[in-house]
């Protein structure tokens, strides 16, 4: 883990310079580049939002500005190229939803204003939420805090859970935070953990399997492969009779049982009014990390009935999203 950086008042000056200023330059459109952790299918609805909400403040690309998304598709290695890509066509902002693409950036062109949806208490790359200090700011999703209440969620629908599988990502950035949230919470709850971590795509299936029997419920962890993967995951999980609990409502809609988080939608379209305001002349470091606004809680109850599951109504008439 990189050291924090803190800038004083003439370090800040000197990296701060007034990109509204470049942006202005006559025939220079103002370049915002977006490294998006997954694909077209898994991320393309809420990069749709930022694109939208860049266009509703007056950033069309191709006419006042240019927009270019670089899709990994969970390859971790593609984000030290296409960092170094923005930095040979001088971006004026940099955007992204994982921590791993932050950190290759700042490498490559650390000058370069970052705008980051998925930032928590304590990150190493800002001094602090009210005052990030740098040339990184955004948002928070507040992940990992939420898995207490995933799991609390998770025994309300099953009141005899006591054995789940917790899925993460080995590369996961906040794996290990929501991990250290749902042991703390699961001891409270009587609930017995098994970890599995996952490094790659095809280690999902046998993890699953390994857990057949053993386990009652699986929680899986939000990461770049597993949303690419969500639908056959949410495949596998159901033939292993493993009610799933997830982070994002996209996961239910491909077949998951139940999901309570942030909306991924919401956080992209306000991510548009942090580069609004970078290319209008504000400074990252002056910005404050804000928090989510939008959670929803969501079950899907064709996964239900093939699970055997009756949920109460109580619960249905709570639920934000009740997919039939």
């Amino acid at each position: 883990m990189r050291r924090r950086e803190f800038f004083g008042t003439a370090g800040g000056a000197m990296l701060a310079w007034p990109v509204a200023a470049r942006a202005q330059q006559p025939g220079k459109l103002p370049f915002i580049g977006f490294i998006v952790p997954g694909t077209v299918e898994s991320h393309g609805k809420w990069i749709a939002a930022f694109t939208k909400r860049m266009g509703d403040l007056g950033w069309v690309d191709g006419r006042t500005a240019n927009l270019a998304y670089r899709f990994t598709a969970g390859h971790l290695e593609r984000y030290a190229e296409i960092a170094a890509e923005f930095a040979r066509l001088n971006a004026d902002v940099i955007v992204t939803s994982v921590g791993g693409a932050v950190t290759a950036a700042r490498e490559a062109t650390p000058r370069t204003p970052i705008v980051y949806t998925a930032i928590s208490t304590g990150s190493p790359f800002i001094a602090s939420l009210a005052h990030p200090g740098g040339m990184v700011t955004g948002l928070s999703q507040i992940g990992p805090e939420l898995g207490g209440k995933r799991l609390a969620i998770l025994q309300e629908v099953l009141p005899q859970l006591r054995r789940v599988a917790l899925l993460g990502a080995a590369d996961g950035a906040n794996t290990v935070a929501e991990t250290a949230v749902l042991t703390a919470t699961a001891q409270q709850l009587g609930i017995e953990v098994i970890l599995l971590v996952a490094r790659q795509a095809d280690e999902i299936a046998p993890l699953i399997a390994s857990v057949k029997g053993r386990a009652e419920a699986l929680y899986v962890m939000v990461a770049p492969f597993i949303s690419i993967n969500q639908t056959q995951l949410n495949a596998l999980a159901r033939d292993a009779q493993l009610p799933t609990m997830h982070g994002l409502l996209d996961y239910v809609a491909s077949g998951g049982l139940l999901s309570y988080g942030v909306s991924f939608e919401d956080l992209f379209r306000r991510a548009g009014d942090y580069v609004d305001k970078i290319l209008r002349g504000a400074r990252p470091a002056d910005l404050p990390v804000e928090q989510p606004t939008k959670y929803s809680l969501a079950i899907n109850m064709k996964t239900a009935k093939a699970l055997g599951l009756k949920i109460p109504e109580s619960f249905l008439v709570r639920a934000d999203e009740v997919i039939e």
